[in-house]
């Protein structure tokens, strides 16, 4: 079924789309407009599978709900091509904050992988740059608007590659002029964090924070490593935490849970967890857990009080919108407003920002959910 990215919804008689979000795990090469990508694939020469901008979407959408995250990350492939220009970089760029913007998003993290487009000739620094350039005229086209909004990047490493401590020091280079932390993406189950140890040490020494996809693909193991050797502050997904939660009784709507050490020590120390549904459900990450989004662990994970937030992962290849995955939420577990709000402050309080940034924007949501 289509579903419209940019379509609103309503919770209580209020349209989510216009309630202050905090989106922290969004791909850069996972964004883009489909219009782009045909008016951009025609400037390079690069073939789409389909002409008009709708059945692009579409293709993109089918391609996507494929069970494997191996085959989900294949579609990628299209979109990267089309952005190994600084023009490319700096318009996908832009329009992504744009896009963020008129979802209702105050604050987001655009995750990407500088390494995958070095194809027309520029360097790590230089596409650092233009995507950079690309988010300073977005924030400005925004402010035009009338609002406000501030992106800062994640700068990626490919967790199969051997550039990972090249690329850590292209994000600490990079500290105070976009890049506001560090992630490691690409097929997890085979390549656990452990692999890139000494890029992980590296950003240490520097302080300078980092998310890391683990669980999705992989489970309780590539978490331990992505908090042991990557001294994660979030978990990019970590959906797949929930294995080591062993529900031993039901009792009406109590439900009594026995936690493993490592899921314990998530939930107490708070380490967020960057879940993304509909995605999760297009990858198999819950497949353990059923084919449903009504099957997602995500609201056993918020009753036991893990620091949960609601993420887009891929707006292009999801189809999907921060709006509307609130909403899918919203309809699948009965959440009020409050659930929503409260999803949004632990956003707020795991934004690579300073603690000053961060109560301002806390401060920002709870003004704009209470009027």
């Amino acid at each position: 079924m289509a579903i419209d990215q940019h379509g609103d919804a309503n919770l209580e008689g209020v349209s989510i789309r216009s309630l202050p979000k905090v989106s922290l795990h969004d791909h850069l090469d996972g964004a883009l407009r489909p219009q782009t990508i045909i008016e951009l694939a025609d400037e390079a020469g690069v073939e789409v599978p389909e002409a008009a901008a709708d059945d692009l979407a579409d293709w993109f959408e089918d391609q996507s709900d494929s069970g494997s995250l191996v085959e989900y990350l294949k579609t990628f492939d299209l979109t990267i091509a089309v952005m190994q220009t600084r023009d490319g970089l700096r318009r996908v760029a832009k329009e992504f904050v744009e896009d963020l913007a008129a979802d209702g998003v105050i604050y987001g993290e655009v995750r990407w992988a500088p390494e995958q487009h070095l194809g027309g000739g520029l360097s790590l620094d230089e596409v650092v740059e233009a995507v950079q350039e690309g988010i300073e005229e977005g924030e400005d086209s925004v402010e035009g608007s009338g609002r406000d909004i501030r992106v800062g990047q994640l700068i990626t490493a490919m967790r199969h590659t051997d550039r990972s401590l090249e690329i850590a020091e292209l994000a600490v280079r990079h500290r105070g002029r976009g890049a506001v932390g560090f992630d490691i993406a690409g097929p997890e189950a085979g390549f656990p964090p452990s692999n890139l140890r000494p890029a992980f040490d590296y950003l240490a020494s520097a302080f300078f924070p980092a998310t890391v996809h683990a669980g999705e693909a992989a489970g309780l193991d590539s978490i331990r490593s992505a908090l042991i050797d990557g001294r994660a502050l979030r978990l990019g997904h970590g959906v797949r935490i929930a294995e080591d939660l062993d529900v031993v009784a039901e009792k009406g709507e109590e439900v009594q849970v026995r936690f493993g050490d490592l899921a314990r020590w998530v939930r107490d120390r708070e380490i967020p967890l960057e879940l993304s549904p509909s995605s999760n459900l297009q990858t198999g990450a819950i497949a353990a857990w059923g084919t449903q989004l009504e099957d997602h662990p995500f609201d056993l994970l918020y009753q036991l009080g893990f620091a949960v937030t609601v993420n887009v992962d891929n707006r292009t290849m999801s189809r999907t919108s921060l709006t509307r995955e609130l909403k899918l939420l919203a309809d699948a577990f009965e959440y009020t407003l409050d659930d929503l709000e409260a999803f949004q402050l632990n956003a707020a309080a795991a934004a690579f920002l300073t603690i000053e940034e961060r109560e301002e924007l806390i401060e920002l949501i709870g003004e704009g959910f209470s009027a």
